[in-house]
């Protein structure tokens, strides 16, 4: 099994990246866990205080289940990964079953953040954006998705999503194997990475 690390800012191209290398690999034999199933479960938070929650601190996501369900997939057993929903602030009560592949690909813009996660990575990547494109992107997505206006993301990014950024997620390039410029769209970067990874399961 090889683990795959994938993280960036908030609007990077990640999701894209991650698509992509999926698409390279026959069906079942990649599979994605991405940090936002391990938000820690808000739901003892009253409602009006859950919209102040920051998701862009690594103190927001359960990294000890996370690092747990990794370690069970690399003894071949299969994992019940949770799910969150963006809309209530809550964790769900039903789990997508994932069960045990060549490759395992962890999605998110923390995941390079932590020591122990980490090291279980055999690739660390980091794609990387310019601020506006990814401002962009994360207005589009999270009016849509997640029931916010431009005006509420805007604030959000001022507030949050910028600073946040600069103290979490722009330190964690330095942990990176490869970097990816341009987020999705830089093909050369991805088809390497995906030599990479198909010369790594070789061995």
């Amino acid at each position: 099994m090889v683990i795959i690390g994938i993280a960036g800012g908030t609007g990077s191209g990640k999701t894209t990246v991650v698509n992509k290398i999926k698409s390279s690999f026959p069906t079942g034999e990649v599979a994605i866990i991405p940090q936002d199933s391990y938000y820690k479960d808000s739901s003892h938070i009253p409602v009006e205080e859950r919209s102040k929650i920051n998701f862009d601190e690594p103190a927001s996501i359960e990294w000890s289940l996370l690092v747990q369900h990794l370690q069970e997939l690399k003894k071949g057993n299969s994992i019940e990964m949770p799910t969150y929903s963006y809309l209530s602030c809550t964790r769900q009560k039903e789990t997508i079953t994932i069960n045990p592949c060549d490759v395992v690909i962890v999605e998110g813009i923390l995941v390079l953040n932590d020591d122990v996660l980490r090291d279980m990575m055999d690739v660390k990547v980091f794609v990387d954006a310019d601020a506006d494109e990814r401002l962009i992107r994360v207005i589009a997505r999270d009016c849509v998705e997640r029931g916010r206006t431009p005006m509420m993301v805007i604030d959000r990014y001022q507030d949050v999503l910028k600073p946040m950024h600069a103290l979490y997620i722009e330190p964690t390039k330095r942990h990176a194997d490869i970097i990816v410029p341009q987020g999705g769209n830089n093909v050369v970067a991805i088809n390497l990475l995906t030599d990479y990874i198909q010369a790594q399961l070789k061995k």
